[in-house]
């Protein structure tokens, strides 16, 4: 700007673009001129820029020493803004904007943090404060298992398998930890039907090596026995050691193997004996007549662990799929199913089949023939893959091609703990 003479009295705008540009030819009259004045500050801390407006209308009327007072006075005022604001709150986020204090927001170190994958899939072995239900009384084999699912959890009992799912659903429980088949005894029909008929998922498994012994009162000789009671799964395997021990007893099935071990103590039964685990001998005050009187070492019962909501599936670690599924035209379209796993190289590790209850028969009529019964099943299946593959949704989706009927119960990590046939306690 040009400098403004002190010895002027009256300076028009006429004389100001005459002598700013004095080779000017056109005219110029602009009606206002207006002169900021600013004072800079870090942005960073949060000031604005405070600006004097000075209007010059027609002349401006001002000299030069008080052009310059009107300067020093605003910029007198702004530093000592910037004082008062450092002194108020420069440790508590306190801004100056156009010489009015603010205060931020949120802080961004305050900031919630994002939820991960981890947070939304927690790893199947944490089981700290959850609450477990499992069928059975303490001392079931049940009860172990949902202890090597979730350590030092809460374990429910339950007096039936329905029982254990309905907690869950109610939030009585956390979790359900239920047997669904035995490599002796085979498949726990019970459970498959009763995964369909409720909404629960599958979140995991656990598989619990079974250690039968034959537990009686104290004094009971295995001479004085006429009855041995226990849980159906559990005779059958014990059914030849029972033979080979020359037993001559009448052998009744009862809800639970620890539940029969509790009968005998709790009605004083002297002539019937149980099949249970030691740590129900140990519960209920019996003593062991003989030990590991299951027929195969090898004996070993799975179990999946149930939640209201499935788990998020993962490539990280071995996974396994369970489905189950029904079709309209009967068993020859399994063929085609089981095809879209073996194309892509899934491995199945359970097939299991169940009347269809809704539909049992399907009638076929045929002018020549007359008229076929066929017999209508669901079809449960595991196989080794994860949802979270590609292979797997595409496996799916061409099952989905050929059957009228698709769920899946859960994708879930495997159990991958070592092989280890002793004793569970």
């Amino acid at each position: 700007m040009q400098s403004l003479s002190p010895s002027s009295s009256s300076i028009t705008l006429k004389s100001l673009i005459r002598k700013s540009s004095p080779n000017w030819t056109q005219r110029v009259s602009p009606s206002r001129l207006v002169t900021q004045c600013a004072h800079p500050f870090d942005s960073a801390n949060g000031y604005g820029a405070i600006a004097a407006n000075f209007n010059v209308a027609g002349s401006i009327g001002n000299r030069r020493a008080d052009w310059q007072s009107s300067c020093a006075i605003l910029a007198s005022k702004v530093v000592s803004q910037q004082e008062d604001t450092e002194k108020a709150g420069g440790s508590d986020n306190i801004t100056a904007v156009n010489g009015h204090r603010t205060l931020d927001l949120v802080q961004i170190e305050k900031l919630p943090k994002p939820l991960a994958i981890t947070d939304l899939s927690p790893a199947p072995m944490h089981g700290s404060q959850l609450r477990v239900a499992y069928q059975g009384v303490p001392g079931a084999y049940s009860e172990a298992a949902a202890g090597k699912a979730y350590p030092n959890c809460e374990a429910i009992p339950c007096d039936q398998f329905e029982v254990a799912f309905q907690s869950v659903e109610l939030w009585i429980a956390d979790r359900a930890v239920l047997p669904v088949e035995n490599s002796l005894g085979g498949s726990i029909h019970r459970n498959y039907d009763l995964l369909l008929r409720h909404r629960l998922h599958i979140v995991g498994e656990v598989q619990l090596p079974v250690h039968h012994c034959l537990l009686a009162l104290p004094g009971v000789r295995k001479e004085y026995l006429n009855r041995v009671i226990s849980h159906p799964q559990a005779l059958s395997q014990c059914e030849h050691t029972l033979t080979k021990l020359g037993l001559n007893v009448t052998r009744e099935a009862v809800d639970d193997t620890a539940g029969a071990a509790e009968f005998i103590a709790a009605n004083n039964i002297r002539g019937t004996a149980a099949i249970a685990s030691a740590r129900a001998a140990e519960l209920y005050g019996l003593d062991i007549l003989a030990d590991g009187v299951q027929d195969d070492s090898g004996n070993v019962t799975r179990f999946v662990m149930l939640a209201r909501e499935p788990i998020i599936p993962r490539t990280d670690r071995p996974f396994k799929t369970s489905i189950v599924f029904a079709h309209d035209k009967g068993t020859s379209v399994l063929f085609k199913v089981l095809s879209a796993f073996a194309f892509r190289n899934i491995s199945l590790t359970k097939i299991e089949s169940r009347p269809h209850r809704n539909r049992p028969i399907r009638l076929v009529d045929d002018e020549n023939v007359g008229t076929a019964k066929h017999f209508e099943y669901l079809f449960y299946v595991d196989f080794e893959a994860s949802m979270a593959e590609v292979r797997a949704q595409n496996a799916l989706a061409e099952v989905q091609e050929f059957t009228s009927f698709l769920r899946v119960l859960g994708s879930y990590p495997m159990d991958m703990s070592p092989w280890c046939p002793s004793r569970e306690d």
